[in-house]
């Protein structure tokens, strides 16, 4: 292995949002960074996402009347995870997920100026940012202090350490030679999860065999094994979920469609409802994977189409239909005979899920709310009707090394592993059982800049 790699005080293994805004966050205090990327571009899966953000207490939800708080936001992610979370990471969340959106903005951080409710929110806190415009302003941001740099088409292969195991550095692949680099204060792993590694999804979880498969094409599990090799210990490796609402064919758009979340039903094949259709989009799609043909469809009607939103890309209905990936009939018989559900069927779904509506009871699942705890249910009743062909599709895993709420990976004993920290889709912890909408990209910023603070404050002791 040839030793012309540099020496830096902060090494950051990925180019996703975790890693950019780690770079930044360490860059900006001081630190010299080098950030390495394994793919030709930063971005990964980060890029690829809704671009959405779970933050509580902002002036964004003010001006859109919403009243949101710190500790709503806690219960929810407490009461989605099923208890199964890390409440110390729970905590570093909420702690620093408010100063972190100021930080996002004094950035140049453009949201979009409506907030939407999304899986597992009991009020509206669906920030949205155009998530590969995100990653590319925090690197921007981080080069501009003069003291990071950024190698992309450098894969990460190993941690290297010294003789009392202290993480030293990294090996990675630098045009096509092995090359050791020295982290001389700390190594952060931001490299995301392994959505595209079917062979470790099967090993930790069974019944996703026939779930389609997207993320980022470089997250096959490297951070994960290379934390694994130094005896790192796991979290919520038990809850790896797809996310329904992916349609099964579309290849030209990676993200779920959530009609569910403003009033549409969840149908099988056979024209049945399955499931409370307000449940997280994770539990969403394991029950979608036990229906016939592991699909479902969404069903609406004319006024649930009208509440979508082009610029949210989970509800943007109108975008779909265009696409021709939306099916419309003037009639729930035409619009049964386009997606091959008996009429008969399907109409009486309808019918008792609107009885159920009026009634203020859904006595088949117990539905009570449009999403979470958020929205009153709305009646399928005016034509056109729609629907949309739903699956469910790996995006993440939601999973990975344990941490402890100032990022430093733990091994099976507890202890801290010298020298290495983790942030964003490689951590697991913070969501426990399910998924709250916007807590991947919102932990991908908030773990990030722990872990760059941890990694300074180490250099700071250091000097």
């Amino acid at each position: 292995m040839s030793e012309a790699g540099a020496s830096t005080e902060i090494v950051i293994v990925g180019g996703g949002l975790a890693g950019a805004a780690a770079a930044f966050e360490a860059a900006n205090a001081g630190a010299e960074v080098l950030l390495l990327e394994k793919m030709a571009e930063t971005g990964g899966s980060s890029a690829m996402s809704g671009g959405c953000l779970a933050f509580a207490g902002t002036d964004l939800q003010a001006v859109n009347a919403v009243e949101d708080s710190s500790d709503l936001l806690m219960k929810d992610l407490i009461e989605v995870g099923q208890g199964e979370n890390v409440k110390e990471l729970v905590q570093a969340y909420v702690d620093n997920q408010h100063e972190t959106y100021q930080w996002l903005k004094a950035a140049g951080t453009e949201f979009s100026p409506i907030v939407e409710a999304s899986s597992g929110q009991s009020v509206p806190r669906v920030h949205t940012v155009d998530p590969a415009d995100l990653v590319r302003l925090l690197i921007s941001r981080a080069k501009a202090t003069g003291r990071a740099r950024v190698l992309t088409s450098t894969p990460v292969s190993r941690l290297t350490t010294d003789a009392a195991q202290r993480v030293t550095g990294v090996a990675a692949r630098l045009n096509g030679e092995l090359v050791a680099f020295e982290a001389r204060k700390a190594v952060i792993l931001c490299s995301g999860g392994f959505s595209r590694n079917k062979d470790l999804i099967r090993r930790f979880v069974v019944g996703y065999d026939n779930a389609l498969i997207a993320g980022g094409e470089g997250n096959v599990g490297d951070g994960l094994k290379m934390g694994w090799s130094l005896g790192a210990d796991f979290r919520d490796m038990p809850y790896i979920k797809g996310t329904f609402g992916k349609h099964p064919t579309d290849e030209t758009n990676v993200h779920s469609c959530q009609a569910v979340y403003k009033g549409a039903i969840a149908v099988n094949q056979d024209g049945k409802r399955f499931v409370d259709e307000s449940i997280s989009y994770k539990l969403l799609g394991d029950a979608c994977l036990r229906q016939p043909y592991g699909a479902a469809f969404q069903i609406l009607d004319q006024d649930i189409f009208e509440q979508g939103d082009n610029r949210v890309r989970i509800l943007d209905f109108e975008r779909r239909l265009e696409d021709g990936l939306m099916l419309k009939a003037d009639s729930l018989d035409e619009l049964a005979e386009m997606i091959d559900v008996p009429a008969e069927a399907l109409k009486a779904t309808v019918d008792e899920y609107n009885g159920f509506v009026s009634a203020g009871n859904d006595k088949a699942f117990g539905r009570k709310r449009l999403v979470h705890n958020h929205g009153a249910l709305r009646r399928i009743e005016r034509a056109p009707f729609y629907a949309y062909p739903s699956t469910t599709v790996i995006f993440g895993t939601y999973c990975g090394l344990a941490v402890d709420r100032e990022m430093q990976v733990r091994d099976v004993y507890g202890e801290a592993i010298d020298g290495l920290l983790a942030a964003g889709e490689v951590v697991g912890g913070l969501h426990g059982a399910a998924y709250m909408t916007g807590s991947a990209l919102g932990k991908a910023v908030i773990f990030g800049r722990l872990a760059a603070r941890t990694a300074v404050a180490r250099a700071a002791r250091a000097g």
